[in-house]
């Protein structure tokens, strides 16, 4: 079935799969979404162990008026239903490729689903192919519901793709604008771009872990329980940016087993409730994915949309939308998961939470009934008030970096409420009167005081309707028992109670706690049936986390402008909270030459200024060697690698040992926008980071941050392993104006001759799926970043630099050399693999540069290098381009990939 596939492609020069697994479970369909000669979205269904193919030049349309061209081409193998990247130039289909949708399928002709029911839903599927007419039900992240293929009469392949009338039909909005792959997050431009997916997230039809988590990830059987991590109460709201925020949901804790379309829901005390959420667990079996395991909360919506505790307690047992005993209330029933614990074979508990979010968010498929819990970074604060506004309980604040801690209470996680509110036990209560003289008049609560037995917390008499009363009556006649299940307590002793076993657990809203452990106006709010009595705690409030001072990327950089505008010679500038002092603002520090105004000191303050809260993250936790330039660029200058100076207080340092100076040495680190303008005021015009950074972060876990003492200590910390492969070109092509030993001067002939050399390189890149990224030097060359984890040492990235190099000059001989002879270089481009080693100074993204002019070495998109030039790109056009397209490179370390597979491959 795959002859013509196979016939169409040489897979020595793609990457697209050959093969694929068979299917299990419900039928499979994608939408890939595909840049060749031009763009179209290749509708694929999995029929009887292939994917059978249909390319929609105009997109899907929830239109049903709109009629889609669908034109079938050969078959493709199951596993190309994962497959995204960038099929080089000289192939079929040559282009990038994202998985734009993706979910599992049903027949659906006469109203009839076979979900569940494989082999059916072949059998089906391959009559409607014969008679010209499948029609089917897609359950994906963006195409939902019953849509039909109808073959025409126009050509033997031609059909026509028709979205039925259904409720998610919709003749307004262009689902063709939610552009992200739902398998990587990328888009077409990003691919473009250099970005590319990382190729371990999928194996065969399956998610897995990437390959930066993978330490992280535990591989184990299949789990049947897991106690959920639990949240402490603290008793505001606060903004960090190291929490996020979810909105707090007042349902039922529940977390959900999927195992190959069986679906176990269990509760917070691990009771089976799959029987009470059946519509929640019918959803849940269509996932895509073998194995999952999620914690999340099961909660009612009332008419106004908002959760409903008590018309959960009411409801649970019946599936999907419906009246409740409360004539008056409307429960539609939702499952909002907020964390995902296991993966096809992998625990993750051990990965941050922030991670885990995102991971769910690839693999889950969203449904009527199951949708993920939306989340904000850093402002605590504002979303809090917002949840409260909208009549929400409040919010939960977690840790992003988080672990999950099974069964643990933990200050990672903290709970802000709007209203106090506490789960206790019933341990009694006392006769009731009037009215009540058939139900009680108080409850009797209490709870678990640090193993020293139940304590008395007060009497619960409000909050009851009639049918609670005489439901909890008999309830409690069931638990009746004959002594005190609490500590002695004098207010006890006085009251005439009726004791009871201490089996129920109620949920109680109230003012405060009074200083002997009492509750001060209680209100009975609901049973709560998924909490063991013998856990039920006092919660205690505790501080919340500080919030936090304005942090770089919010200082008001246009205070900082406007100071420097109205100054003069000298100035004390302020900074955030701190002031750095600034002096000769008026010297030229690039004279004027033929085309270029002169520049002054000041005016390189203020482009550093601008550019910092881009350029920072870039910079950030990187040893420093400075290039100064006293005099300017025609004086002369020198390297300071090491400080032995006094320092302001706001700059940061490390200490590192150098082999060169044999001993520990302070490196200058520029962590923060005060020490990027002292260092303009130093007249520091080059930024010369290291490609290795002092923090350990995800991938270098297993490095240390010991730089000191020996070359041994800094060779195992993190210092020694980069997180890019750098690919320096220069072209070595004179223009016939340099002096006698000169090096060669920016023409246009050797900057051409650059560019095709850097579009090689990208395509030995895109087939060995490494993401690059290309920014000028700044002079005469180009710099394509390759992000990589930090599994190597500069050693293995400096060696995988030159093997690519050599293949690229086996290619190119004529254009391409790695020969450090400057006489073998002439009329060719110079690969200089030897920039990756520890230590070597490389021009910083956005770095100004010594030459006319004052450019900047500036990142630029893959599709626009064929027409920009070094000295399109200065002191005065970067910023206004940055601030009008953003930083290219913002997304550079989500596109690490891990080198093993390319060294194992060439070993």
């Amino acid at each position: 079935m795959l002859k013509s596939y196979h016939a169409k492609r040489d897979f020595s020069t793609t990457r697209e799969p050959a093969t694929g697994q068979p299917g299990e479970g419900n039928l499979r369909f994608v939408v890939q979404k595909h840049r060749a000669r031009r763009l179209h979205y290749d509708v694929r269904l999995e029929i009887d162990g292939v994917l059978k193919s249909w390319p929609v030049p105009k997109g899907p349309s929830l239109d049903p008026n709109e009629k889609r061209l669908a034109v079938m081409v050969e078959d493709h193998p199951l596993d190309y239903g994962t497959y995204e990247g960038v099929i080089a130039d000289g192939n079929y289909g040559a282009g990038e490729v994202i998985v734009w949708d993706a979910g599992s399928y049903s027949p659906d002709e006469d109203g009839r689903l076979s979900f569940g029911a494989r082999q059916e839903a072949n059998e089906r599927m391959r009559a409607g192919l014969d008679a010209g007419k499948l029609s089917f039900t897609l359950k994906g992240r963006k195409l939902r519901g019953s849509w039909t293929l109808v073959k025409t009469s126009r050509g033997p392949n031609d059909w026509l793709l028709i979205k039925h009338r259904d409720e998610y039909a919709d003749a307004v909005r262009n689902v063709l604008e939610e552009d992200r792959s739902v398998q990587s997050g990328l888009t077409v431009e990003e691919l473009k771009a250099g970005q590319l997916p990382d190729p371990s997230l999928w194996s065969g039809q399956t998610a897995t872990l990437p390959s930066r988590l993978r330490a992280l990830g535990r591989e184990a059987p299949f789990p049947t329980k897991i106690k959920p991590m639990l949240a402490r109460l603290t008793d505001g709201p606060f903004s960090n940016s190291e929490w996020l925020f979810e909105p707090k949901l007042d349902g039922h804790r529940v977390l959900a087993f999927v195992q190959r379309g069986a679906v176990m829901l269990r509760s917070r005390s691990g009771i089976d409730v799959t029987a009470r959420f059946s519509g929640v667990a019918t959803d849940l079996a269509s996932q895509p994915e073998e194995q999952l395991v999620i914690d999340g909360e099961v909660v009612a919506l009332n008419a106004d949309g908002l959760p409903d505790f008590g018309l959960l307690q009411a409801s649970a047992g019946q599936n999907g939308p419906h009246h409740s005993a409360r004539p008056d209330s409307y429960a539609d029933i939702r499952y909002y998961p907020f964390d995902l614990l296991y993966l096809n074979g992998t625990v993750l508990d051990r990965v941050p939470l922030v991670e885990r979010k995102r991971l769910m968010s690839r693999v889950l498929v969203p449904t009527d009934t199951v949708l993920p819990v939306e989340y904000v970074e850093t402002e605590g604060a504002s979303f809090y008030a917002a949840a409260v506004g909208l009549g929400l309980e409040g919010v939960v604040a977690k840790r992003a970096r988080s672990e999950y801690e099974p069964g643990a209470r933990s200050d990672s996680w903290l709970k802000i409420k709007a209203a106090q509110s506490q789960e206790l036990v019933v341990g009694g209560y006392t006769p009731g009167s009037g009215a009540r003289a058939g139900s009680f008049g108080a409850l009797l609560v209490g709870y678990h005081d640090d193993g020293n037995g139940l304590r008395y917390a007060g009497r619960v008499g409000t909050g009851f309707d009639d049918a609670a009363l005489g439901e909890l009556r008999r309830a409690l006649d069931g638990m009746a028992g004959n002594d005190s299940p609490f500590r002695p307590d004098p207010e006890l002793d006085r009251l005439e109670a009726r004791f009871v076993r201490p089996e129920m657990v109620v949920r109680v809203r109230f003012a405060q706690w009074t200083a002997d452990a009492r509750l001060r106006a209680p209100v009975f709010e609901t049973v709560v049936s998924d909490v063991d009595p013998s856990a039920t705690v006092r919660e205690r409030a505790e501080a919340p986390p500080p919030s936090e001072a304005p942090v770089e990327g919010r200082i008001d950089v246009q205070q900082i402008l406007d100071q420097i505008d109205g100054a003069g010679e000298k100035l004390l500038l302020d900074v955030g909270a701190h002031r750095v002092a600034l002096t000769n603002l008026n010297k030229e520090m690039w004279p004027g030459a033929e085309g270029w105004r002169p520049i002054t000191k000041g005016e390189m303050v203020r482009y550093y200024a601008r550019m910092g809260p881009v350029l920072l993250p870039h910079l950030r936790d990187r040893p420093f060697t400075l290039t100064r330039y006293p005099n300017g660029i025609g004086g002369k200058s020198f390297y300071q690698k090491h400080w032995e100076h006094d320092l302001p207080g706001f700059v940061e340092t490390v200490t590192l040992y150098s082999s060169s100076n044999e001993g520990d040495q302070e490196y200058l680190l520029c962590n923060n926008l005060a020490t990027l303008l002292w260092l303009a005021q130093l007249a520091d015009i080059e930024l010369h980071p290291w490609m290795s950074r002092t923090v350990r972060e995800l991938d270098a876990l297993h490095l240390t941050t010991d730089f000191t003492g020996s070359r041994e200590n800094i060779d195992g910390s993190t210092l020694n392993y980069p997180d890019f492969i750098v690919f320096d070109l220069d072209p070595y092509i004179y223009s016939g104006q340099e002096g006698a030993g000169e090096e060669p001067e920016l023409n246009r002939k050797a900057f051409r001759k650059v560019r095709e050399v850097a579009f090689e390189l990208k395509d030995i890149l895109d087939q060995l799926s490494l993401s690059s990224f290309v920014k000028t030097s700044g002079k005469t060359g180009l710099h394509i970043y390759v992000p990589v984890l930090r599994q190597y040492t500069y050693k293995v990235t400096r060696k995988t630099c030159e093997l690519v190099g050599r293949f690229l000059v086996r290619g190119r001989p004529q254009d391409v050399t790695t020969e450090w002879s400057v006489s073998k270089r002439a009329g060719k481009i110079f690969l200089d693999y030897n920039q990756n080693v520890r230590g070597k100074n490389m021009a910083s993204i956005y770095s100004l540069r010594p030459l006319p002019g004052a450019p900047a070495s500036t990142p630029v998109r893959w599709d626009e290098l064929a027409d920009v030039y070094p000295t399109d790109f200065t002191i005065d056009t970067v910023p206004d381009r940055v601030a009008e397209i953003g930083d290219l490179w913002s997304g550079i370390f989500d596109a690490k990939h891990d080198l093993q597979r390319l060294l194992e491959e060439n070993a």
